[in-house]
């Protein structure tokens, strides 16, 4: 008689185990639910952070579904989503494949280190003051192979898939080798026919890159460059006393524009010592082909076009009239 209790007790406790495995917990019927499990945790702390997050019915029965498994040490730390009406089972082989959760980070065209910073930090991926020493740190830039103080200008804008986890030094190198992917030999070869190192290609081409709204100004606005670097005059680039002052993609003062910088390019000749943004392949391809015109001037017509000139009387002509048409 007691035989056949102790195998009833002992089915009935097998069926409530396999009940508890196999289906999903409350929570998680009610849609995705993140769950975080750090390195080297252990079984049991696992089975805890899983239930405090209530994404298992039960800890002894996902220990039981580990142990059948016969996984307990393939069990993978990172940040997972779980789905909806994933069970305990699920959850098991969701932390045995390591398939974590990946966070979308856009870096768009034109944008700097700081807005890649706040934006990773407002994913919770790292926070601005980690990224901004990593993007200065020497020993990561030379390993890098990159000539000027920082990575700016030599992240690829694009869309990136990143996880929790990643130090800032993964995350920007992984930005690093997508740029310099896109810099074939081709316009490696064209920008050495210019007179240009990698380095101030990428600069000439990230002011470029901040001053044309539209792309089909890219050109222009690259000749206008060139045509000022070939007589010696100032670029006179607003972007780039915007970043001096960081100022970013706000209006400039007179103090603004009086200040001595190495980026300023109204008190300083030639290119800035470096990038100031991120540049796209077409910014990068109008700095290696500039439009074949002779403008030494532009100025904002709107907000997105401008007014190209060949003379300072023209342009101080342009100024005026849009300037009071913007009034």
């Amino acid at each position: 008689m007691r035989l056949r209790w102790l195998v009833l007790v002992l089915l009935l406790s097998v069926a409530g185990l396999t009940w508890l495995v196999l289906s999903p917990a409350p929570a998680v019927r009610q849609g995705p639910l993140v769950v975080t499990i750090p390195p080297h945790e252990g079984l049991l702390g696992i089975a805890g952070r899983l239930a405090e997050a209530q994404v298992i019915r039960s800890r002894l029965a996902f220990v039981a579904a580990v142990v059948v498994r016969g996984v307990p040490r393939s069990l993978k730390a990172g940040e997972y989503e779980v789905v909806p009406d994933a069970t305990t089972w699920d959850i098991v082989r969701l932390l045995e494949s390591g398939r974590v959760r990946q966070h979308a980070i856009l870096h768009p065209e034109g944008a700097t280190v700081a807005e890649l910073a706040r934006a990773l930090e407002a994913e919770r991926l790292a926070g601005v003051e980690a990224v901004a020493r990593a993007a200065a740190d020497r020993k990561f830039l030379d390993a890098s192979g990159i000539e000027g103080p920082s990575v700016e200008g030599y992240l690829f804008p694009d869309t990136y898939q990143f996880v929790r986890g990643m130090t800032p030094e993964e995350m920007l190198g992984k930005m690093v080798q997508r740029m310099r992917a896109k810099l074939t030999p081709e316009i490696h070869g064209r920008a050495r026919d210019r007179g240009l190192s990698t380095h101030q290609l990428l600069t000439l081409a990230s002011i470029i890159e901040r001053e044309a709204v539209v792309k089909d100004e890219q050109r222009l606005i690259s000749a206008v460059f060139w045509n000022r670097l070939k007589i010696g005059m100032p670029l006179q680039a607003d972007p780039t006393v915007q970043y001096a002052v960081a100022k970013e993609r706000r209006a400039l003062s007179r103090a603004d524009l009086a200040i001595d910088h190495p980026f300023n390019t109204y008190a300083h000749s030639g290119l800035p010592p470096g990038p100031i943004a991120s540049p796209g392949l077409e910014a990068i391809q109008a700095a290696l082909d500039p439009a074949p015109v002779k403008y030494l001037y532009f100025v904002a017509r709107d907000d997105r076009r401008h007014h190209f000139s060949m003379t300072v009387a023209e342009h101080n002509a342009a100024v005026t009239r849009y300037r009071l048409s913007r009034r």
